[in-house]
């Protein structure tokens, strides 16, 4: 599975933006799907995390109530709404693939990766 992600940019604090990340392979929909995020001189974290149905989503604290994952297995792409952002959630942006149906919050249990697209708030 190759994944590539797509959408990050520049916005001013509380604004919203949409990142997309486009799979290969005709098997996506058998994969749980994450996305990520690091941040210059910090780890890579988790951020939110799809089921491969997308009947089940998974959010970190820091996200939860403004972030929201989706996915459409019909066009091979997973997204994520960032709504109300703050200077906080400026990182690089990963999408992941798991080969498993049921997604985690641990980038370990994740197989692929795409190359990331940065996310810059302003204050």
């Amino acid at each position: 599975v190759q994944l590539q992600a797509f959408g990050g940019g520049l916005v001013q604090a509380g604004g919203s933006l949409r990142l997309s990340c486009a799979a290969s392979g005709r098997t996506f929909s058998s994969y749980a799907m994450g996305w990520f995020r690091q941040a210059p001189g910090k780890e890579r974290e988790f951020v939110a995390a799809i089921r491969w149905s997308g009947g089940t989503t998974y959010y970190a604290d820091s996200v939860k109530g403004r972030f929201t994952i989706s996915r459409d297995n019909a066009k091979n792409t997973v997204y994520l709404q960032m709504n109300s952002l703050k200077p906080e959630d400026t990182a690089v942006y990963y999408c992941a693939a798991r080969g498993d149906r049921w997604a985690t919050m641990d980038p370990r249990e994740y197989d692929y990766w795409g190359q990331g697209t940065q996310v810059t708030v302003s204050s």
